[in-house]
C-alpha cells in the first residue's frame, strides 16, 4: 500500500504530478459536496475519463494540511483480483489505527473493477469497525447500471452520491481564465465553438486523442455483454432522428430489425452510462412518457464521437439543441418538450425555449424564448451561473 499512498513517506503523488503538468486543469467543485463527517459513505458516480480519481487525490492533498498522512488510506481496487484480498488490506489498515481516535479516511478507486467489491465494506459498517471513518468510493456508470449504491439501505451515514460529469459551457470559460466573459464577447465566441468541438472531458480539453474517451464507452458497453452491433445500430438511429422525437417503435424501424423492446433496452443502458439523456412530452402540465421523446447527447464531444463511430451524420441544429438540453437538464434535472399547433425544444421550470441554428422563420408566443446559434454562448453562460471549478495558474 505504500506505493498507492506516497505521502505516507511524504513523496508527491504521480497523478497530481501529471495534473500540475496540464495546460488547463481545475479543482472540480463536486469534491465540497462529499461529506467528510464520520460516520460516511461517499459515492462518486459519472462516465470514465471525467476525473473522478484527480479529483479524489486533490481532497486528498488538501486533508493532508490538516490531517495525519496515515489516517487517509487510498485503494486502487484495480489491482485486486477478488474482493478477500480488498478485504485483508481494509482488516489490516484498520487494525493498525485501531488506537488513533480521530477520523480516518479511506478511499476505495475503481471499485467497479472488482467483482463483489461491497463485500469487503458493507460487513465493516454492520460490525460497527467504521464508525470513526469516512468512505468514498468511486466507480464508472457501472456503479449506476448495477445499482450498488442500493445495496448499501440506512448504511451510508452522512455520505452523500454526487456525479462527475463532463464541463458545462460555463465551466469551460471558468477553466480558460475567462471570469468577466461579458466583457469579452469575442472571446466568448471562440471559446465556445473549442467547446462544440472537445466538450468537457479533461483529456479532450487538454488535447489528448479523443479516441481515448470513445474506447472508453465502448469498453463499457462490451463489459456489460451488450452487442457492439445493436449499440452501434440504436445509437446511429438516435443521431439520424435528432432532435425530432421518436417513439421506441420509429427508432427500431430505422435499424435492421431490432424489436423496439431492444431498443429501449439498449437507451435506457445508454443512460445508465450518462451517454444520452431523454425529455419527455409536457401538454397542460402532464407529462407523456408514453409518447415520443426526444433524445441528447450528455455532452457535445460524444455527438461527433458517436457520430463517426456509426457513420450517421449529426444536425447542427441537433448539437446546439442538445447542448441546451443538456445545459438545462443539470440546472433542473428534469426536462421537457412541446408539442402541438408548434413545438417548443426545451421546456424547464419556467423556461420556454426554442433553439435555431439561424434566424427564426415565424412568430412564437410571447413566453418562448427564441435562441439562435449566435445568442446560445451567452444565453449558456446567462443560466449557467453555477461552476464545479475553479481555474488555476
Amino acid at each position: 500500500m505504500p506505493r498507492f499512498n506516497p505521502w505516507w513517506s511524504g513523496r508527491e503523488d504521480p497523478h497530481l504530478k501529471r495534473w500540475r503538468q496540464q495546460n488547463v486543469r481545475w479543482i472540480p467543485r463536486w469534491i465540497d459536496r462529499l461529506s467528510l463527517k464520520p460516520f460516511s459513505l461517499n459515492f462518486i458516480l459519472g462516465p470514465r475519463l471525467v476525473g473522478k480519481t484527480t479529483g479524489i487525490k486533490l481532497l486528498i492533498d488538501r486533508l493532508l494540511r490538516e490531517v495525519d498522512s496515515r489516517k487517509i488510506l487510498y485503494v486502487s481496487c484495480e489491482v485486486f483480483p477478488e474482493y478477500t484480498m480488498l478485504s485483508k488490506i481494509l482488516l489490516k489498515y484498520l487494525e493498525a489505527m485501531e488506537r488513533r481516535r480521530e477520523p480516518i479516511y479511506i478511499f476505495l478507486d475503481e471499485v467497479t473493477a472488482l467483482k463483489d467489491w461491497w463485500k469487503a465494506v458493507k460487513p465493516l459498517i454492520d460490525a460497527g469497525v467504521l464508525e470513526d471513518t469516512v468512505v468514498t468510493v468511486t466507480g464508472s456508470s457501472t456503479l449506476k447500471v448495477r445499482g450498488d449504491v442500493e445495496l448499501f439501505p440506512g448504511r451510508r451515514g452522512e455520505g452523500v452520491v454526487v456525479e462527475a460529469m463532463p464541463l458545462t459551457f460555463p465551466e469551460y470559460v471558468s477553466v480558460h481564465g475567462l471570469h468577466e466573459p461579458e466583457l469579452y464577447p469575442g472571446k466568448v465566441e471562440e471559446l465556445f465553438a473549442r467547446y462544440l468541438s472537445t466538450g468537457g472531458f479533461p483529456p479532450s480539453i487538454n488535447e489528448h486523442p479523443y479516441s481515448e474517451i470513445l474506447s472508453a464507452y465502448i469498453g463499457e458497453i462490451v463489459r456489460f455483454g451488450r452487442s457492439l452491433e445493436v449499440a452501434k445500430e440504436v445509437l446511429s438511429a438516435l443521431i439520424s432522428a435528432s432532435p425530432s422525437p421518436m417513439s421506441y417503435r420509429s427508432l427500431a424501424a430505422k435499424t435492421s430489425g431490432y424489436s423496439y423492446k431492444v431498443v429501449q433496452n439498449y437507451i435506457e443502458f445508454f443512460r445508465d452510462l450518462y451517454l444520452v439523456g431523454v425529455a419527455y412530452l409536457k401538454q397542460g402540465g402532464k407529462i407523456l412518457y408514453r409518447r415520443e421523446k426526444k433524445f441528447f447527447f450528455r455532452d457535445p464531444l460524444l455527438l461527433h464521437l458517436f457520430s463517426d463511430w456509426t457513420g450517421t451524420p449529426s444536425l447542427e441544429s441537433a448539437l446546439y439543441e442538445q447542448v441546451v438540453q443538456e445545459h438545462l437538464y443539470r440546472k433542473y434535472n428534469e426536462i421537457y418538450y412541446y408539442k402541438n399547433a408548434y413545438e417548443i425544444d426545451v421546456i424547464a421550470d419556467g423556461l420556454r425555449i426554442e433553439v435555431k441554428a439561424g434566424k427564426p422563420h415565424r412568430r412564437y408566443p410571447r413566453r418562448v424564448q427564441v435562441v439562435d446559434k449566435d445568442q446560445l454562448p451567452f444565453f449558456l453562460l446567462k443560466i449557467g451561473e453555477y461552476s464545479s471549478g475553479s481555474n488555476l495558474p
